[in-house]
Formats: C-alpha cells, sequence, structure tokens
C-alpha cells in the first residue's frame, strides 16, 4: 500500500510551538490518563501547555480534570477553559453528561478542525491532542491535516495491546508523523505490604515492541490505585507530586529538542 500523500504544507496553529498527538492502536490503554498527567507535568516544569480532547466520542478529558462548565467565545474565537496550568478544549464541555455523542464522520471533522484552529490557545509550547484510539476517521483526518512535531503511543504490556500499539506507529508513519516514543502504561503492580512487582499484563513486551518498530521506548508506568482515583476525583496524581508522568515530560522534551522533525520518521515500503 502507498502511503498517503502529504506533500501540501499545513498551516500551523498560531501561537503553537508544538503539536503532539497521543494515540493508541486500542482504548482501555490509559491513553487519557497519560494524557492528562503529561500536559500537567509540562505545566508544572514551567511550559505552556493546552490539552485538546479529540476522542469526541468517549471524552474523559473533563471529568479527569473535574471540569463541567461550557467554554465562553469572544466574537468567533473559542476560549479554552484552563485547570492546573493547563488550558483545555474537550467535546465533553459542549455535549455533558451521559447523553451519546450521534454524528458521522463530516461532522466530526467539521468540530474537531474548530476545536484545533477556532480556539483562542494563546501562546503555547505544547499542545497535546488526546486522539480517539485506534486508527479510524477522525484520528486519521486530524492527523492529515495538523502540522503535527510528532506523535506518542501508549500501550500496556499484553499481547493484544501491543498488535494494536504497532497498528498505530504504523498508521503515523504512513502520515509521515515522527513517533517520540512508546509508553508502556499499567506495566505493572506493586504488591500492598511485600513491595513485590507483579507483571499483571505481562513483562517487557513494550520495549521489546519499541526496539522492533525502531522507536524510542520512553518507560514504564505503573499501575497504580492513586492514578485511578485521581482521574476519578478531578485530581490528577501529577497535580500533588512528582513521579513518572514527570519523567515522561523530561524525556518527551529531550525527544522534541533533539532534532528540528522531532525524531526520526518511521518509512513503510510500499
Amino acid at each position: 500500500m502507498h502511503p498517503p500523500q502529504q506533500d501540501q504544507p499545513k498551516p500551523p496553529i498560531p501561537g503553537v510551538k508544538r503539536l503532539i498527538a497521543i494515540g493508541s492502536g486500542k482504548g482501555g490503554v490509559g491513553k487519557t490518563t497519560v494524557s492528562v498527567n503529561l500536559a500537567i507535568s509540562l505545566a508544572r516544569i514551567g511550559r505552556r501547555v493546552g490539552l485538546l480532547d479529540a476522542d469526541v466520542y468517549g471524552p474523559n478529558v473533563p471529568l479527569m480534570f473535574g471540569v463541567s462548565q461550557a467554554p465562553n467565545a469572544i466574537g468567533e474565537r473559542i476560549q479554552p477553559i484552563e485547570k492546573y496550568g493547563v488550558r483545555l478544549m474537550s467535546m465533553g464541555f459542549l455535549n455533558p453528561g451521559d447523553k451519546p455523542l450521534v454524528w458521522r464522520g463530516p461532522m466530526l471533522h467539521s468540530v474537531i478542525q474548530q476545536f484545533l484552529r477556532g480556539v483562542d490557545w494563546g501562546e503555547l509550547d505544547y499542545l497535546l491532542i488526546d486522539l480517539p484510539p485506534g486508527t479510524g476517521d477522525v484520528a486519521l483526518s486530524l492527523i492529515q491535516t495538523a502540522p503535527l512535531s510528532g506523535a506518542v503511543v501508549v500501550t500496556t504490556p499484553s499481547d493484544v495491546s501491543l498488535e494494536d500499539a504497532r497498528k498505530a506507529i504504523n498508521m503515523f508513519a504512513q502520515v509521515r508523523v515522527p513517533v517520540l516514543g512508546l509508553v508502556e502504561n499499567m506495566s505493572y503492580l506493586i504488591a500492598p505490604g511485600s513491595g513485590e512487582r507483579i507483571d499483571v499484563f505481562g513483562e517487557g513486551g513494550g520495549k521489546r515492541t519499541a526496539d522492533q518498530m525502531k522507536v524510542p521506548f520512553l518507560g514504564e508506568i505503573a499501575l497504580d490505585p492513586q492514578v485511578r482515583i485521581g482521574g476519578d476525583t478531578g485530581a490528577p496524581v501529577s497535580t500533588k507530586t512528582d513521579g513518572p508522568f514527570f519523567t515522561l515530560a523530561k524525556l518527551l522534551e529531550e525527544r522534541c529538542n533533539e532534532s528540528p522533525s522531532a525524531g526520526p520518521t518511521i518509512t513503510i515500503e510500499d
């Protein structure tokens, strides 16, 4: 299969230095948890950060930030909601609660473009995009139209998750988006009391996959009840303590600084 042609220049987002997609091959791997805590960690180390929740069918960013109000507009520009030093936009602000979003592709594409270019993001060092899970229409159209600096892929150590993570890496490769690295979430559990490490979903799969796919491995994040509690209560764990997400934030910044293209792009043969 020939990769889609990406020779057309993509207009930059005014004021945004780096636009980074965070994706996964499947749902349930903690992609939004990683996106939220990474954004907060970048803000806490002094970076100007925005987070666009592009998971239009399952927008969980509002819950994880503890935000429920709708954004305001000044003229034709939507004003992002800010909390924990992060500027936020999500379909969950406009379609709150349990009501499902019953929209087809063209409508979704339109609203995502509005969120990307119709929001007054201001001056940002990083705008993170929490993509929908998988490699479907919404994710692909956004990737093909946004001037991405790079992408991060989130997986768990299980073989099922890793198979789908490889598909996500190949998707970014086909649209010539540099893959900044692979993150292994829910990597292991530390047993209370004994401190024993328990590899609930397998061991070392993320590192092996990163090596096989020739992308950087950005590290393991443990299965920690405090991460779940923080997300459920609107007070993410990174607001309270340094931890693996701070390490991830620093590694991501190092990767972005390594070259103007933010890292090597994977090549897919025809």
